[in-house]
């Protein structure tokens, strides 16, 4: 997920600025852990790092979206505490002997915040909606081609979107067709691509569909209240008519958006909100009180390099030259200082195991690609020599939180020092814009982040496919493509040649020299002792609140 990725989307790229973006604090003690309400009242004060981009579950590709629509929308099934699949709107489902047909069980209980019931059918128009070439959906075609049956023929415009394999049976029986066995298929149901959406609605709103509070309609844990797309506050309250209301304790979350520093920790202990990232010149000021809080997440943070517009960039030895140029362990432990683990490769720690071994996928692949000054050096020399040029001017695409600006010149300045005759140019940007900077290819080098959209590796390796709708950096291989297909292909029964495949792919993505991973992203916090019950998912929305209580 672009993120922030996100990531969110882990920042597709998106996932970087959610990654940074709102940092802060002081050495004042005495208020730590006040809550912003000072009493049991359920109402939890948040920020968050920038605006909403969309609200529309087709045209969501970013963490700040999923998080949202997450809270106010229920799929076939929910996240929870260490990525257990929980209900949904579906109770359970069969799986045939062929593991192509999935056939779902939906509640009869669940409304929209409208009224109407929420049936098959929502499922079979959302999922169509997605992947019609109509609609222009990046996640769509990403998310639902070689998965779901006919999904990559009708997001070319080959066949109907009627085609697409998915169907109700009845209201409340739903029945869906993959293209081929599909091993991570339970937990991608989870995700925002694949909520369900109430036809009527939408296409009465037309145009104007999720652009507002008065636009939208929920069945999930909440409501989103006081929102536009341009707003700055917003609020979540509790949905009365949610099937499972009783478990949801929370009556409102409200939102600010802050991308100052400081700014939200001296929030936090004048108890006005009731959790704060830290940036890494305040971590030690924090570490040792009782209301701080550190989690290593499963969002990568990475350099991506457009093999399409710089000529130098189309060289391997010079994309070679820039990923080793940069001295990680630094960046986390100084620039960072709040727990991120230095990346030597795609997949991130401790996020898929060896079928028969249980080793970790990380610890088996060991370091894709290190910090070595000298070996940048060798890389950039014969680069320079195979270009016939002796200098490189290279923009790089970077955030504009605080945080970010920090990290993107400290990234800048070891290039530029480790690469004899590189200039880069920083061009800082808000975080919509920069998603489109990168989407539309009109970038250099640019600071990406993605989060695991689903509990398996080839969440991380597809995105690196010959035209995947998250490549972005114009890199195609048929050996990479190859192994990476097979793993959904004819692998995709056989777990352990599956996962080999994988630890291959990922070896022919860093002899490519696709990217420049750095960090592995981990949160510092300061968290109200009086909020319990957050669940920090390892994929999908960074967040899920529904079993969350004020204490």
């Amino acid at each position: 997920m672009k993120s922030f990725r996100k990531l969110s989307l882990l920042l597709v790229a998106a996932l970087l600025l959610s990654i940074m973006a709102a940092c802060g604090g002081d050495d004042n003690e005495d208020n730590a852990g006040d809550s912003a309400e000072g009493n049991n009242e359920q109402v939890l004060h948040l920020t968050n790092g920038d605006t909403i981009p969309t609200m529309d579950a087709s045209m969501a590709t970013d963490e700040y979206a999923f998080q949202f629509l997450s809270s106010t929308t229920d799929g076939l099934y929910r996240l929870g505490e260490n990525g257990e699949i929980k209900e949904g709107i579906a109770t359970n489902h069969e799986v045939s002997e062929d593991a192509l047909t999935w056939t779902f069980n939906l509640r009869e209980d669940a409304v929209w915040s409208n009224g109407d019931p929420v049936t098959a059918n929502d499922f079979v128009y959302a999922w169509q909606r997605a992947v019609n070439p109509d609609t222009g959906s990046e996640y769509g075609p990403y998310m639902m081609s070689g998965v779901i049956k006919n999904a990559s023929a009708i997001s070319s415009g080959d066949k109907k979107v009627d085609d697409l394999g998915i169907k109700a049976l009845d209201d409340y029986t739903l029945e869906v067709t993959l293209e081929k066995p599909t091993p991570y298929f339970e937990s991608l149901t989870t995700f925002g691509t694949f909520l369900p959406l109430n036809q009527k609605f939408v296409e009465e709103q037309g145009k104007d569909y999720a652009t507002s509070t008065d636009t939208l309609l929920s069945n999930g844990p909440f409501i989103l209240k006081d929102w536009e797309s341009t707003a700055n506050k917003w609020k979540l309250v509790k949905n009365p008519d949610y099937w499972d209301a009783d478990t949801v304790q929370l009556e409102e979350i409200t939102y600010d958006v802050v991308k100052n520093p400081q700014t939200l920790v001296d929030l936090y202990e004048k108890g006005e909100i009731d959790r704060a990232d830290l940036s890494s010149d305040l971590v030690d000021l924090y570490s040792t009180r009782d209301d701080f809080n550190t989690i290593t997440e499963s969002s990568m943070t990475f350099i991506k390099f457009n093999q399409t517009k710089s000529e130098a960039l189309k060289n391997e030895n010079i994309r070679k030259a820039l990923s080793r140029a940069v001295d990680k362990q630094a960046l986390v432990d100084e620039i960072l200082n709040n727990g991120s683990l230095v990346s030597n490769g795609a997949v991130p720690q401790d996020f898929a195991a060896h079928p028969e071994t249980g080793e970790d996928f990380r610890d088996i692949n060991g370091d894709m690609v290190t910090f070595s000054k000298d070996e940048a050096k060798k890389y950039w020399e014969k680069g320079l020599e195979e270009i016939g040029q002796d200098k490189v001017e290279l923009e790089f695409l970077s955030g504009d939180s605080e945080t970010s600006k920090v990290m993107n010149e400290y990234i800048a300045n070891q290039l530029q020092t480790n690469l004899p005759g590189l200039t880069v140019t920083l061009k800082q940007v808000p975080f919509e814009q920069r998603l489109d900077l990168t989407t539309n290819m009109d970038y250099d080098i640019a600071i990406s982040a993605w989060g695991a959209d689903y509990l398996d590796p080839y969440g991380w390796l597809n995105l690196w496919l010959t035209d995947g709708g998250n490549n972005e950096t114009g890199y195609s291989s048929e050996e990479y493509d190859q192994l990476v297909q097979s793993t959904v292909g004819d692998l995709a029964q056989k777990p352990v040649e599956r996962f080999e495949a994988s630890l291959e792919a990922e070896k022919v993505l860093f002899d490519d020299a696709v990217i420049a991973p750095l960090f592995q992203k981990a949160r510092a916090q300061l968290i109200s002792p009086e909020l319990t019950g957050v669940i920090n998912n390892s994929f999908g929305a960074k967040y899920e609140y529904k079993w969350a209580s004020m204490e």
